[in-house]
C-alpha cells in the first residue's frame, strides 16, 4: 500500500512522501511534472542545517560537536538529518497537510521539526519550524527542490537580483568575502537581504515565482537535467559562521511560496 500523501487543487497535484524525509515526491501542473523524480530528488527538507557544515563540526557555547561526514560532500556534513527519516502525519485535508519528526542522533540535541503544506490552484506554500525541547542549539532550515531544466521546450531561465554572491572557496564553502555574481553555472550562495525572490521561466510553457522571507538562496545548476533553487535561513556552514540559536521559547521558522502561471 502506498504511503504517499496527495493534495489537489484545480489542475495542480502535490505528492508528499512522509516515510522518506517528508520529501515532495512530485508537483504536477496540468499534468506536467516540475520536479526530477527519484529517491534523492523531488524537493527535500534541509534541517537542522542546510548545505555543508565544515568538516562536520560545529560549536554550541563551549562544546564542539562532530557530525557524520557525507559521502558526496567529504570532508563536510551535508543537508541535515531529517531528509532520510520517517515523519509522522499530523493532519491532512484535500489541499493542506502537516507532518512532524523528532530530532535524534546523530544530531546531539532533542527537538522537533514540523513541515506544513498549503496547495491552491496557482500556488504552493511550505512552512518549516524547528523547536528545541530541552537545551538550546544553533540551527538552519531550508528546501532543496530539483526542478527539471527542460519541460519539453527550451531550458529554464532564472531571473533574480541578489545583493551579493558568497565567494566559494576550493572546499565549496563561503570564504567570507562578498562578490559580484559570477556567470552560470553555479553551485553558489547568494544574499538577498529583502528576502528571496526568483522567477523560473520555461519559455512558452510555465513561469514559477519562488519567494521567501529567508534571506539566503543557493543555486545549483551544474547538472545537465536539473536546476536546484534553494531558499535557506542561513548560508552554507552557517552553524559556524552565522548561528541562529533555537531555544525552547524561540523556534526557528521559515516559509516559501511558489506561485505559477501558464505562458
Amino acid at each position: 500500500m502506498s504511503t504517499l500523501t496527495r493534495l489537489t487543487a484545480g489542475d495542480a497535484e502535490l505528492t508528499i512522501d512522509p516515510e522518506h524525509g517528508c520529501r515532495i515526491d512530485g508537483l504536477r501542473i496540468g499534468g506536467t511534472e516540475l520536479l526530477l523524480q527519484g529517491a534523492r530528488y523531488g524537493a527535500f527538507v534541509m534541517a537542522p542545517w542546510a548545505g555543508r557544515t565544515e568538516n562536520g563540526r560545529f560549536r554550541n557555547g563551549g562544546t564542539v560537536h562532530q557530525l557524520p561526514v557525507s559521502e558526496h560532500a567529504a570532508p563536510h556534513a551535508l543537508h541535515g538529518t531529517v531528509r532520510d527519516v520517517p515523519w509522522k502525519t499530523a493532519e491532512v485535508t484535500d489541499t493542506t497537510a502537516a507532518f512532524t519528526t523528532d530530532l535524534a542522533a546523530p544530531w546531539p540535541y532533542p527537538g522537533r521539526v514540523t513541515q506544513t503544506f498549503e496547495l491552491t490552484e496557482d500556488s504552493l506554500t511550505l512552512q518549516l519550524g524547528i523547536e528545541a525541547t530541552d537545551a538550546s542549539f544553533p540551527a538552519q532550515a531550508g528546501w532543496h527542490p530539483w526542478f527539471h531544466r527542460n519541460l519539453g521546450g527550451q531550458d529554464v531561465e532564472l531571473a533574480f537580483t541578489p545583493g551579493w554572491q558568497e565567494e566559494r572557496g576550493d572546499d565549496h564553502l563561503p570564504t567570507g568575502r562578498r562578490v559580484e555574481p559570477t556567470p552560470r553555472p553555479w553551485d553558489d550562495c547568494f544574499g538577498m537581504p529583502g528576502g528571496v525572490d526568483i522567477t523560473l521561466t520555461w519559455p512558452g510553457q510555465l513561469e514559477l515565482r519562488l519567494t521567501s522571507r529567508a534571506e539566503w538562496l543557493v543555486i545549483y545548476d551544474e547538472p545537465a537535467d536539473a536546476v536546484c533553487v534553494e531558499p535557506q535561513s542561513g548560508p552554507p556552514n552557517g552553524l559556524n559562521t552565522l548561528p541562529r540559536l533555537v531555544t525552547p521559547i524561540d523556534p526557528l521558522e521559515v516559509a516559501t511560496t511558489w506561485r505559477w502561471r501558464r505562458l
